[in-house]
């Protein structure tokens, strides 16, 4: 393996953060991917690392966390998805909350966040949450973003990833 070899490795529940590393996948070299897949924990021999989550309480998941705190030495570029989005802001944030994880021996190369579509069982608790007559008063924004969310992440999306590589 040489410094040119990549691997891409990803935790993804919805599917969104898996279209993503698809996308990755297809953009670089195909020879010279070492390892593409589900995060099993394992430090890959890669020296650069596409690590993909998705996002948890304003973090990666916790599987991506425990990777990310066990590399050192390595160049990394991070993706993720969140169902919460549409604001760098935001994006940004949760970036920095997943950078504390990562040793100071490596070297963050990239980064890319995009909106993700969350499983219709949150969309029925926010209903269901509107029967309380004292619910929260963001529960309207909070519908209309789950649905904003459905087609994400959409072509646009993809692309702008296969920008930022």
């Amino acid at each position: 393996m040489t410094s040119n070899n990549y691997s891409i490795i990803f935790s993804s529940v919805t599917g969104n953060t898996k279209k993503l590393a698809d996308t990755i996948h297809e953009t670089l070299p195909q020879d010279m991917c070492d390892y593409f897949g589900g995060n099993e924990l394992q430090v890959p021999e890669s020296d650069l690392l596409y690590i993909g989550f998705w996002t948890d309480k304003g973090n990666a998941d916790n599987k991506t966390l425990e990777l990310l705190s066990k590399l050192k030495n390595k160049k990394i570029f991070l993706f993720g998805t969140a169902g919460f989005g549409g604001s760098n802001t935001y994006f940004n944030k949760i970036l920095e909350q997943v950078r504390q994880s990562i040793d100071s021996s490596n070297e963050v190369i990239g980064a890319y966040m995009c909106q993700g579509k969350m499983p219709q069982s949150v969309r029925d608790r926010y209903i269901k949450m509107k029967e309380n007559p004292e619910h929260p008063a963001n529960l309207d924004m909070l519908i209309e973003n789950f649905d904003r969310a459905l087609s994400h992440p959409d072509a646009d999306d993809l692309e702008r990833l296969k920008k930022t590589l």
